[in-house]
């Protein structure tokens, strides 16, 4: 048999079925009965509801916020930090909106045409009021208020300061603006739910596409008075997640109601117009930042105040303070230096609500000091890459506490810096810059590092104080009589291949074929608690309590099995399926056939528990797993269009123990595709009242395979110290460094000019820009020498 277990590049047993187009996701269910949803959604940003008229023939049909008040409640996803200020998100707006696209009410037909002929007939009398849609104005005194009753409009504010005052008398003080778009996350397949009451079991069933079954589940209950046992979720195969898959829509609560009220299954699914311009988008940083360090490159501080527009509500779980908040923590990257002072903004504006997208706050803020560390070589007349080693946390400090005490277990970052660059010829790419290049364009070569710290537990998130904190990820093994191992999980798959990876785990420690075993995930009916796929966690957490449950299920077969072949306990192991004595040896499944189907055979003191065990997991420090990676990105710029071409990209990461390095290729090759699409392309932009002004895509551009190279990649593993197998979660990774190295790259290529880039996506208009801004400044300093000439 071919080798299964961690470390085998297996083949991903859910391929069978999604290459021959038999996935099940949330629009492939078909209930009888099911009528369908749509939605009369706000035109404006900002406006007081002054009348709904619904026409008298669709009375029966539509339903507002005078329908559902007495039986709902509005999401509510709060912060216990100090100074966060709540914010109720109401099911169907009443009173005010505060966004386009927030729901205003609820229609229902036999198809989904229909149901939006009737919410086309709904008419809503406004009176529009000014719309924040730029976050650094909403900080403003005298701005127009999101929520009223606040007096600002700032969700909360943070402030970090560790012995700012001794970086200031450094030669070298650089300090820059520097933002990111607003995204969406534009997964392949969109939100919905499909809803129905199951009268028997006294229950709500709603199957929607999930990654985080029963935080949605508290969600729910919370807002339509139920007990959690009322409510059943059942997450299908899910086409992409990033974040938007783990929050309670306001969708979702309609139909729940709408479900337990009509005698029907009811269904929404989301048309792409609704997931761009109305659910929630992602990523909307802005940064003045200084970095302090003296000549030779090594850092002696960064100074930082960094906004973030969180939109108009608080998306629950996460809430609104999340990705600000994070920035203050993990700004300083992997680099070790001695000041520090952040101060954050998580603002409130007249935008679909922030959530926290693949890489979450860690792509902005590696955007950010990574662009800074490249202007710090170009002042010291010295490299990019000899700035990180300068600066690098070494091996020999792991593990190693941070300026923002965040616990770094292991790793050899500068390592992972000397194998990327060794896999381009940098002194070539140097001479071809000399050079030039025959058509003009321009050679950039750029770099960055990152950490992400993944697999959070309790002490990071218990401080936090939002609807969610992980605690034991418990796993569920139960052998099968024929020797078959089922394994239940209550985190749930959206690309990451647990159908796979995790009874790779499982054989590891049983030596059960994984064709065999067989994974229960997605249905809270069925699996233990957990708060979800989030966080790169899944392999860590999940992964260790397969490991755990697995090792008591063989003790519990060695138990029967020692009895099978009349020998103690103690003599006897588990090996390749079966275990084995001193004078034989039994298989798996002859002791499963035994515990089931002759259990006359079997002592009275045998252990009840038979062969099911449902355990939990903790590593033995839960302040999350750290894996790292160095990116280096080589373009080609045209001066005259303004267009990059990636000609080349690197990548060498070390996420420890790798389980199926197939699996974490990947993992990588999506989050650079996404990464790329941050770099160069997405951009949710919003007009002065508040439009969202791409709700296509035609206007909001998405990488293809023409755009994302085919990078190199390399592998490093240094094992974590805290974990089952040394396992660290990567799944986000790939799409924190892209950004940052295309950037740096793109500002190489353009230093002759003077001209600099600080803002993504870099497109062609504002390569243009940079470069019409750059020869403006030379000749407003060339008039200047001439006059002091004069």
């Amino acid at each position: 048999m071919a080798a299964q277990g961690i470390g085998a590049s297996v083949l991903r047993k859910e391929d069978d079925r999604f290459l021959r187009g038999r996935g099940e996701y949330v629009g492939d269910i078909r209930l009888p009965g099911t009528r369908d949803v749509a939605f009369v959604r706000s035109p404006l940003a900002h406006a007081r509801i002054k009348a709904i008229r619904v026409p008298e023939r669709y009375r029966g049909s539509v339903f507002t916020a005078a329908d559902i008040a007495d039986s709902t409640q509005p999401i509510r996803a709060y912060s216990g930090l100090p100074g966060f200020k709540r914010s109720d998100q109401p099911i169907l707006a009443h009173e005010k909106v505060r966004q386009v696209g927030e729901l205003i009410a609820m229609c229902v037909a036999d198809t989904r045409a229909e149901a939006e002929d009737i919410a086309a007939a709904v008419e809503v009398e406004f009176e529009e009021l000014p719309a924040i849609h730029d976050m650094l104005q909403a900080k403003q005194k005298g701005a127009a208020l999101v929520h009223e009753h606040w007096g600002d409009n700032i969700f909360l504010e943070t402030f970090v300061n560790v012995n700012m005052e001794a970086a200031f008398d450094a030669p070298i003080k650089i300090t820059r603006e520097i933002s990111t778009a607003r995204q969406a996350m534009a997964p392949m397949e969109g939100r919905g739910t499909v809803a129905v009451w199951h009268k028997r079991m006294d229950q709500l069933v709603l199957y929607t596409g999930n990654q985080q079954p029963h935080i949605v589940r508290n969600g729910l209950a919370e807002c339509l008075g139920l007990e959690q046992i009322q409510i059943r979720i059942v997450s299908p195969d899910v086409g992409g997640g990033f974040g938007y898959k783990g929050i309670v829509l306001p969708e979702d609560v309609c139909l729940g109601w709408l479900a337990m009220r009509c005698g029907h299954p009811v269904r929404w699914i989301e048309d792409r117009r609704e997931h761009l311009t109305a659910a929630a988008n992602c990523r909307e940083h802005h940064y003045i930042i200084t970095v302090y360090a003296d000549r030779d490159g090594r850092l002696r501080g960064v100074d930082c105040e960094a906004t973030v527009d969180s939109g108009a509500y608080s998306s629950y779980p996460f809430s609104a303070c999340l990705e600000a908040a994070q920035i203050a923590s993990i700004l300083p990257g992997p680099y070790d230096f001695p000041s520090y002072r952040c101060r954050t903004w998580s603002v409130a504006t007249n935008k679909c609500p922030i959530l926290p997208y693949r890489g979450v706050a860690r792509t902005g803020v590696c955007y950010a000091l990574e662009l800074m560390l490249d202007a710090v070589a170009r002042e010291a007349g010295i490299e990019p890459y000899e700035v990180r080693l300068k600066n690098l946390v070494q091996p020999e400090q792991m593990p190693f506490d941070n300026i923002t005490k965040k616990h770094f277990d292991s790793g050899d970052y500068p390592e992972s810096l000397r194998q990327a660059l060794a896999k381009i010829d940098l002194a070539g790419l140097r001479a071809r810059q000399k050079q030039g290049e025959p058509d003009g364009r321009l050679i950039g070569v750029g770099l960055s590092v990152y950490c992400e710290q993944g697999a959070h537990g309790t002490s990071v998130y218990a401080g936090w104080g939002i609807p969610m904190v992980p605690g034991h990820e418990q796993a569920t093994a139960r052998m099968t009589p024929d020797g078959g191992l089922e394994l239940r999980v209550g985190v749930h798959s959206h690309g990451q291949s647990m159908e796979t990876t995790l009874p790779q785990v499982a054989h590891e420690i049983l030596g059960i074929d994984v064709a065999k075993i067989k994974l229960v995930h997605g249905d809270t009916e069925y699996t233990p608690y957990s708060t979800g796929s989030w966080g790169s966690r899944c392999a860590v957490m999940a992964g260790g309590a397969v490991a755990t449950a697995s090792r008591e299920i063989a003790k519990l077969a060695k138990g029967i099995g020692a009895h099978l072949l009349q020998t103690d306990v103690d003599q006897v192991r588990l090996e390749n399926g079966a275990v084995v004595g001193p004078s034989g040896s039994v298989t798996l499944q002859e002791i499963a056939y035994t515990w089931y189907r002759r259990p006359q055979d079997l002592p009275p003191s045998v252990d009840p528990r038979g062969l099911e065990v449902t355990i939990g997991y903790k590593p033995v420090r839960d302040s999350g797993t750290f894996s790292y990676a160095t990116h280096i990105a080589v373009v080609a710029v045209d001066p005259e269009m303004g267009d990059i071409e990636l000609l080349d990209y690197v990548i060498v990461e070390d996420g420890g123990k790798l389980i199926n390095p197939m699996v974490v290729d990947g993992q990588i090759y999506g989050g650079l595709a996404q990464g790329i699409g941050t770099a160069l392309y997405e951009e949710m932009n919003y007009d002065a009242s508040g439009q969202p002004l791409a709700s296509t895509f035609a206007d909001y551009l998405l990488p293809g395979p023409t755009e994302v190279p085919a990078p190199k990649v390399g592998h490093m593993e240094t094992l974590a110290p805290y974990t089952e197998f040394g396992v660290k979660g990567l799944g986000e990774g790939g799409a924190i460094a892209p950004p940052a190295a295309i950037g740096n790259a793109v500002n190489d290529a353009l230093k002759a000019y003077g001209a600099e880039l600080l803002r993504s996506p870099m497109t062609p208009r504002r390569v243009l820009e940079a470069l019409h801004a750059a020869s403006e400044k030379r000749k407003q300093g060339a008039g200047l020498a001439e006059g002091a000439r004069a």
